[in-house]
């Protein structure tokens, strides 16, 4: 059973991010997370920014709510889900770059990559951006800079 304390997390992956996600999944599920699968649900090929955006559009906006993409390498991801307003995503290699981004950038959609993690490296990072808390301070002035540079794209 979900607690409800937990934020709920989306995740999504392409058709190389397939078996991570369904791992971490697994993990989440174990842990008490809420969960919400935005797809792919095979290895057959899709568009990860199609599952970027999905993930992403479920996250902007929601405090509580947090997304998990994963691909082959996360970048494209990341990338990708960087382009919805109100999303700030990174693809973390390792649970020290997952750390970093929860604390000091305030990341809310985790980017990783399958053929560059193995499951317990990618689930320590999917560990350490759950359970991490906003450090806010120095880091808030910058955060507050990428709100606006945000903000202020031309549509």
């Amino acid at each position: 059973m979900a607690d409800p304390a937990k934020p709920r997390i989306i995740l999504g992956a392409d058709h190389a991010g397939f078996h991570l996600k369904e791992t971490i999944k697994k993990y989440l599920t174990a842990e008490g997370y809420a969960s919400e699968d935005a797809g792919t649900n095979s290895e057959e090929p899709v568009d990860y920014p199609d599952i970027a955006r999905a993930v992403a559009e479920r996250v902007a906006g929601e405090p509580r709510v947090l997304g998990i993409l994963t691909c082959g390498n996360g970048l494209g991801m990341a990338v990708a889900a960087n382009k919805v307003p109100g999303v700030r995503s990174i693809a973390a290699h390792n649970a020290q770059d997952a750390r970093d981004g929860r604390q000091r950038i305030q990341v809310n959609v985790l980017s990783l990559g399958s053929k560059i993690m193995t499951n317990e490296q990618a689930i320590e990072a999917v560990r350490e951006f759950l359970t991490t808390d906003i450090e806010g301070g120095r880091h808030q002035r910058r955060v507050d800079k990428i709100s606006k540079m945000e903000n202020s794209r031309v549509r």
